[in-house]
């Protein structure tokens, strides 16, 4: 049950944060183990986004591709994702996006998960919980590269 939490202040508004994690396809661009990224739908619906999508992770020789539920919602600045299928027993994440100012936020990033094989989790766990510990600085440093310094 590695779960990871994190509040982190950024130099960007919360809504050029909340463009950025919305923005799923470009993830192989810049986060760490993400290989691919395809939306399967996208619906809209009283002002929210209802995106299924399928992500490759890889590890050195391991892949694996899960499909999530992501859910966006831009007038609360907040990203709900929610497991659909793939190697995990459950998976939840949620992104919160806080103005602190018209340049700076907080960027709250919860996750939680497990593995359903105690085998990948053993060969995968590690590796994921680094990478989720980098997230937000990929999303800062992507924010950067995106919208400047």
């Amino acid at each position: 049950m590695p779960h990871f939490e994190t509040n982190h202040v950024v130099k960007h508004s919360a809504e050029e944060m909340f463009d950025l994690v919305a923005d799923v396809e470009r993830y192989p661009e810049f986060l760490p183990l993400c290989e691919a990224l395809s939306v399967r739908s996208r619906k809209e619906r009283d002002g929210k986004v209802l995106l299924l999508a399928d992500m490759t992770v890889g590890y050195k020789a391991i892949r694996e591709t899960f499909t999530t539920q992501v859910l966006l919602k831009r007038a609360e600045l907040m990203i709900d994702v929610n497991y659909i299928e793939g190697p995990f027993k459950y998976l939840d994440n949620v992104w919160r996006f806080e103005p602190t100012s018209e340049r700076l936020s907080i960027v709250h990033f919860y996750i939680d998960y497990e593995f359903k094989s105690r085998i990948l989790g053993a060969l995968m766990g590690t590796m994921f919980d680094r990478a989720f510990r980098m997230f937000s600085e990929a999303f800062e440093k992507r924010a950067d590269a995106v919208y400047g310094t």
